[in-house]
């Protein structure tokens, strides 16, 4: 005779329960997302084990909710964050529809899924340093026909590009090696490092990002914008402006979002 499992029935109360006892503030929610994400009670199982170890939920569901769009996230691939959404609105402000636009750090493809969508482009190209990231975002940019390549930030960019870029963005790693070891367990352990550390000063992609930008950048209406930190962003503002661009500083505190703009002025 098969022995009983001695385990409750995974209702959504249960699934709550145990939810909240592994310390997920969002219990609720999540129990739900779980539950619409499994097509079985063993893989609703599965899925509630895997995030009561302590993985990310986008990891567990396999997507996140990015600008009102479900942006596919695999195991080990930056999880897009919702201050990043700021970045978009800011990037769009200064984008064109049908403008070209290049996304470098482009994770799943996030930030250049959601430029595409505002913008309707008809030119997308991102770039990453992870093969796991670059085949997250082949899938989720594949609709809007957007190219993506794996390589070190601008290198892969065909050179038809230069001086036409109407936005470049850059969602660059700006956590400073040091201060890795404070980040929540989620990102510590199941994102690739190369997402999280930004040198010892969180700043070091974020120079070779300023110092590439004006060979892509549109004379006279280009702009470069990089997610960065509050206390970062005096220093990224010299970056900016010692790599020819006009910078500025844009955020937002309901968000804790801060974003340098840099601007490309006329040849």
């Amino acid at each position: 005779m098969p022995v009983p499992d001695p385990r409750p029935a995974l209702t959504e109360e249960v699934i709550v329960t145990t939810l909240r006892a592994a310390g997920c503030v969002f219990a609720e929610e999540e129990a739900g997302m779980l539950i619409a994400a499994a097509e079985t009670p063993a893989a609703l199982a599965a899925m509630v084990e895997r995030r009561v170890a302590g993985l990310p939920l986008e990891h567990v569901i396999g997507w996140a909710e990015f600008c009102g769009l479900r942006i596919a996230v695999d195991p080990g691939v930056f999880v897009p964050r919702h201050r990043t959404e700021f970045l978009v609105s800011e990037a769009v402000a200064r984008g064109r529809q049908g403008g070209v636009v290049v996304d470098l750090c482009c994770g799943s493809g996030a930030v250049g899924a959601a430029l595409a969508a505002a913008l309707d482009t008809t030119e997308l190209y991102a770039v990453d340093l992870d093969p796991a990231a670059v085949a997250c975002a082949r899938r989720n940019l594949a609709a809007m026909g957007g190219r993506v390549w794996e390589g070190d930030l601008d290198e892969p960019l065909p050179v038809r590009l230069q001086g036409r870029v109407d936005v470049l963005t850059a969602n660059v790693p700006y956590v400073p090696t040091a201060e890795i070891e404070l980040l929540p367990r989620e990102a510590r352990l199941y994102e690739a490092l190369v997402a999280l550390d930004g040198g010892p000063d969180g700043l070091d992609v974020l120079r070779r990002v300023a110092a590439a930008a004006a060979r892509w950048l549109a004379p006279n209406r280009g702009h470069l914008l990089i997610e960065t930190s509050e206390l970062q962003a005096p220093q990224a503002v010299e970056i900016f402006a010692a790599h020819g661009l006009i910078p500025e500083v844009a955020s937002l505190d309901e968000l804790d979002a801060t974003v340098i703009i840099g601007a490309m002025p006329a040849a």
